[in-house]
């Protein structure tokens, strides 16, 4: 991720500055991803509380599939007016936040809410430490599509420890 100057916005495509800035996300002074990331967890938790599990599934996955493929084009065009990966470009957040989310939901609200709170947690250290191959991503594959695929396998990390950990506490119950 670079920390490219982002103040011009003289003629950036208004779409792709709200889109791919999370809706003004991205300019938040301090912890723009975790921001962005945060305010996703919360959106999935308002579907949470009014979808039946199955569907809050599927739409998990769908919105997972539409953001990554939004995400990827987006960031194409942001890179064009300020750069490879910039900061402010936090769709890719919402992407990895939302992957360990298909593992989270529990017998109750708060069960659910606590592994969900978890699963971002993992998401936004291995989304900062970049273990096992992501660094590698973000170093070497170039525009949208490395920007999201990073975020996509820091979510994808997460989404089994979180697996693992329900499976365990399960066993143990």
């Amino acid at each position: 991720m670079s920390d490219n100057d982002t103040r011009f916005i003289q003629g950036v495509p208004r779409l792709h500055l709200l889109v791919s800035t999370g809706c003004g996300l991205g300019f938040f002074p301090r912890c723009p991803a975790t921001a962005a990331g945060f305010v996703a967890l919360l959106f999935w938790y308002g579907l949470y509380l009014v979808l039946p599990a199955e569907a809050l599934l599927w739409v998990t996955a769908a919105l997972i599939a539409v953001t990554a493929a939004v995400g990827v084009w987006t960031t194409n065009v942001m890179e064009r007016y300020w750069g490879p990966d910039p900061r402010t470009v936090v769709i890719d957040e919402f992407v990895g936040t939302w992957i360990p989310l298909l593992a989270c939901v529990a017998d109750t609200a708060t069960a659910t809410a606590a592994y969900a709170f978890v699963g971002f947690a993992l998401f936004r250290v291995i989304d900062i430490f970049k273990p096992l191959g992501c660094r590698w991503i973000d170093r070497n594959v170039r525009g949208g599509f490395g920007a999201v695929l990073d975020d996509v396998l820091a979510g994808t990390y997460a989404l089994l420890i979180v697996y693992v950990l329900r499976a365990t506490i399960d066993y143990c119950i």
